[in-house]
């Protein structure tokens, strides 16, 4: 128990909502790699890059997955070219000129921002705002209502 006539020191409200986001955040940026400096080898890239390369022969496998013999020259392919020092996107179109669009397990990015990444975020922070309004203009009705002034 606490002697009596001692205060607890509580933070504000908005102090603490604000440090589970601000942990939130820290292990969101943290967890996502973005401080992660070091270069990949030949055989990383070569390895990322297989993994989002179909399979000429086969339904829905990688050519990092699969062991047919188109899946082993297409992992060549991308081998040799990766030594050669072509970039991840002459790869991937030089693969869809050979093979066509379906060798991509993974769309090309269309650029920008997906609308449906937009919209959420844009959508929460009208939320946020308009329940900061309402918090605010609440405390102007408490504090007038304290005060003993009619509320408008």
């Amino acid at each position: 128990m606490r002697p009596v006539g001692e205060r607890t020191v509580r933070l504000p409200l908005w102090a603490r909502a604000a440090v589970p986001l601000v942990v939130l955040a820290v292990a969101l940026v943290i967890g996502s790699g973005a401080f992660d400096t070091g270069s990949q080898t030949v055989a990383q890239r070569a390895a990322a890059i297989e993994a989002n390369v179909r399979c000429p022969s086969c339904t829905d496998l990688s050519v990092a997955q699969s062991n047919a013999t188109t899946a082993i020259a297409v992992r060549h392919q991308i081998e040799s070219m990766v030594a050669a020092g072509r970039s991840t996107s002459a790869i991937d179109q030089a693969l869809v000129a050979e093979y066509g669009q379906t060798i991509l397990l993974v769309p090309p990015d269309a650029g920008g921002v997906p609308l449906i990444w937009v919209v959420p975020l844009v959508l929460g922070g009208v939320a946020l705002v308009g329940v900061g309004v309402v918090f605010w203009r609440r405390s102007r009705a408490f504090d007038a209502l304290k005060a003993g002034a009619p509320v408008a």
